[in-house]
């Protein structure tokens, strides 16, 4: 059977859908039902230096207003704090909390237990050549974990 290259984009789009919906169910097993993957990606954000509003909007391709509400919801559940920024009294930075780190451990250590049930599955050798096969077609980091709005931005876009 032939298939087509929308075929194999959707193929691909199941399994990352597959892999984070098993994930999500998971972590909402382990007590982290109240996290979305989108809060991955902004606690990834913050982690990485997006300490103001602005900075996490602008790393998600999102909107201020979008971004503000997303770090209530993040500091209001604990994974994220606003902390007296040292070089100016009148700004807050934020800060990703213990509680925040943890997340990420408990989804890395679920995603590397997914991982192995799919080696399993089709074999350690094949799964293998499998990443191996997409790491040459779209380089070693495809996506950056700070980027989920990265669908909406323009063909012609570098970034």
């Amino acid at each position: 059977m032939s298939r087509s290259g929308a075929d194999l984009a959707l193929l691909l789009l199941g399994g990352f859908r597959s892999l984070v919906d098993a994930a999500g169910t998971e972590l909402a097993d382990r007590g982290y039902d109240d996290v979305r993957p989108v809060h991955d990606f902004a606690i990834r954000a913050i982690a990485d230096g997006a300490d103001s509003a602005s900075e996490l909007a602008r790393r998600l391709s999102i909107t201020k207003q979008s971004a503000a509400k997303t770090i209530g919801v993040l500091q209001e559940r604990g994974y994220v704090a606003r902390d007296p920024d040292p070089h100016d009294a009148r700004r807050k930075r934020l800060q990703v909390t213990e509680r925040g780190f943890e997340l990420l451990r408990q989804g890395e250590a679920i995603f590397e237990t997914l991982r192995d049930q799919w080696a399993q599955r089709i074999g350690a050798d094949e799964l293998q050549g499998i990443e191996d096969h997409l790491r040459t077609l779209v380089g070693p980091q495809p996506v950056r974990f700070d980027t989920p709005a990265w669908i909406a931005r323009d063909v012609g876009d570098p970034a």
